[in-house]
């Protein structure tokens, strides 16, 4: 199974740190937040690993290369102008074949268990199209995205926010031309309302890192567990 990383957003909440940086490279515990991506995704099993560029992606190739260090096989989706997330993947799919894939945002930070989205993945058919991981409103999108009953995402409630990280299936994205931009909430609006998304809700380390703020957040977070003393035995 293979995954695509999304890496070519220019960051704006994050200016002036992606001025020249892009956001994916902003370090958090030491590490480039994207490292933590990859890392993540190669101990669940998935070597196979597309990442899609715009902004300073030179830094990106330069960081990341073939992706040997992590044992991975790293795959560049290079869009000339950022096509916005359903977009992107549309764009990336040549690279992705066509059996069902993982997607993260390359600034989200989570200790979410990726075997499990391997396993919703591959169960992945035309008639349930995507499996996305919810998580509580965090502070910054309280109004929340959607709502969940059983594993069955809805627009009932928005009670939930979209952590950033799903798996799809490639017919999801039949209707976006190559080159378009779009975005994955618009797309997603159709399939939710034919009851053709699951999901599942998920209450563990979770954190979209979208402003300086909230990386300064998450570093202390990271910093304070590190100190926390253990209880193992």
């Amino acid at each position: 199974m293979k995954a695509m990383i999304l890496a070519a957003g220019r960051g704006e909440r994050m200016r002036p740190l992606t001025d020249h940086t892009p956001k994916p490279l902003l370090k958090v515990n030491h590490k480039p937040l994207i490292f933590w991506c990859i890392e993540k995704l190669v101990s669940a099993g998935i070597h196979d690993i597309v990442v899609n560029v715009s902004h300073l992606a030179q830094s990106l190739y330069e960081a990341l290369g073939q992706g040997k260090p992590w044992g991975a096989n790293i795959q560049y989706s290079n869009e000339t102008t950022a096509l916005e997330t359903a977009g992107g993947i549309a764009w990336a799919l040549p690279l992705l074949d066509e059996n069902p894939f993982l997607v993260i945002n390359a600034d989200v930070y989570t200790d979410y268990p990726f075997k499990q989205l391997i396993q919703e993945a591959q169960g992945l058919h035309a008639n349930r199209l995507a499996h996305l991981v919810l998580v509580d409103n965090p502070a910054h999108h309280r109004q929340g995205d959607f709502g969940l009953q059983d594993t069955h995402v809805n627009f009932s409630s928005s009670t939930l926010t979209f952590s950033g990280v799903g798996a799809y299936h490639p017919l999801l994205f039949s209707s976006v031309a190559r080159g378009e931009k779009q975005r994955l909430a618009t797309l997603l609006k159709q399939p939710i309302l034919q009851d053709l998304i699951s999901g599942e809700h998920y209450q563990g380390l979770w954190s979209d890192v979208g402003t300086p703020q909230r990386l300064a957040e998450l570093e202390t977070l990271l910093s304070s567990m590190a100190k926390a003393p253990s209880h193992t035995p």
